[in-house]
């Protein structure tokens, strides 16, 4: 199965395909859609929309993997973050793709088998698990691809059970 782990954002949504095979991961591509901060916010939610669906066009992966929003502080910049994340969603539902969404505890736990995981250690492992060289960059696109992991090792998911094991 291909799984595209998404990292929400405005200024940087991550974004990372990866293959799990018969217990391995095999990372495809990943990267970064950016917008400029002075541009108008509304053209920002189209450059996302368009490139998210372009990437889902270009590398058809069999589903979505977004992390869930998790804000305590900056109420302005939750709905932003929001705002990006929906047209995110809504590309990947255009193109009937399955959405999976884990919260940043499922996918420390996921990744390092500890909850309460710092950055560097998810960052880290993501790097291990996918046998990369270094840890991608910006951190948004080691995150989604983390995203993406977390996704291929949710056991008993409908996913998994579709698509059996290719």
């Amino acid at each position: 199965m291909v799984i595209l782990g998404i990292d929400p954002g405005y200024a940087i949504v991550g974004w990372g395909l990866v293959e799990y095979r018969n217990n391995t991961f095999r990372p495809l591509r990943y990267g970064a859609v950016t917008t400029e901060a002075d541009a108008d916010f509304n053209l920002r939610l189209r450059i996302i929309y368009d490139d998210i669906s372009e990437i889902i066009k270009r590398f058809k992966p069999d589903a979505v993997a977004i992390e869930k929003l998790y804000f305590t502080t900056n109420q302005k910049t939750a709905i932003m973050v929001a705002e990006a994340r929906g047209v995110i969603l809504l590309a990947a539902k255009q193109n009937e793709l399955p959405i999976f969404e884990y919260t940043p505890l499922q996918v420390k736990t996921a990744v390092t088998g500890y909850g309460k995981a710092k950055k560097p250690q998810v960052m880290e492992m993501t790097r291990r698990l996918l046998k990369l060289p270094e840890i991608p960059k910006p951190d948004d696109t080691a995150d989604a691809l983390a995203i993406a992991i977390t996704h291929c090792q949710a056991n008993g998911t409908a996913l998994r059970q579709s698509l059996g094991n290719r």
